[in-house]
């Protein structure tokens, strides 16, 4: 069976300026683009991710525009080297359709997706719609401010664990998604 794929950003994500989690933040230092830029997270929130990843219910892939730096991430959270959704430097402003365009693919290779995004996650409209249709996608946009908070982690597990949307093949991808275009064909 195909694990579940999460896309992780991790600007208003992970590194939040309020991220509670009712303990004190943790600091540091990341560097991208070869500029320091101060990160601020939970480390529960960490902890927590870490263990999913550890037990192997799913597969974290970096989805940001920390891709290209994304060991500087790996370094400051202590995680292990994971996978990246693309490798060299991306604008701001061209991540968003980048983001959408990762999301799709994980859908298409026939996987079920989480993706945590606080600002390119669509929260309502024809593409949430779509990638929500099939109940094959959890979409979680938390406030930048916060980051995710323990009940995103909780739905995130319940999701997880929810053995009623089972991965697909390919072929199975491309045929719900025939369907949800009425292509009978």
């Amino acid at each position: 069976m195909n694990r579940p794929v999460w896309l992780l950003d991790v600007d208003g994500v992970l590194n939040a300026t309020r991220p509670g989690w009712s303990a004190a933040p943790r600091n540091g230092t990341a560097y991208g683009g070869g500029h320091p830029y101060r990160l601020r997270w939970a480390p529960a929130l960490i902890t927590r991710i870490r263990a999913l990843h550890q037990a192997g219910s799913v597969t974290l892939r970096w989805c940001s525009t920390w891709c290209a730096d994304a060991d500087q991430v790996e370094r400051l959270f202590a995680l292990p080297p994971l996978e990246r959704s693309w490798t060299g430097p991306i604008s701001h402003s061209a991540a968003p359709a980048a983001k959408l365009a990762a999301a799709h693919a994980v859908l298409d290779q026939g996987h079920r997706l989480i993706w945590t995004d606080d600002d390119a996650v669509p929260t309502n409209g024809p593409v949430h719609d779509e990638l929500v249709a099939t109940g094959r996608a959890l979409l979680i946009a938390p406030l930048a401010n916060r980051g995710l908070q323990p009940e995103h982690l909780d739905t995130i597990e319940a999701f997880l664990s929810d053995t009623d949307v089972p991965d697909t093949g390919h072929a199975d991808a491309l045929e719900a998604a025939r369907r949800l275009l009425g292509d009978t064909a």
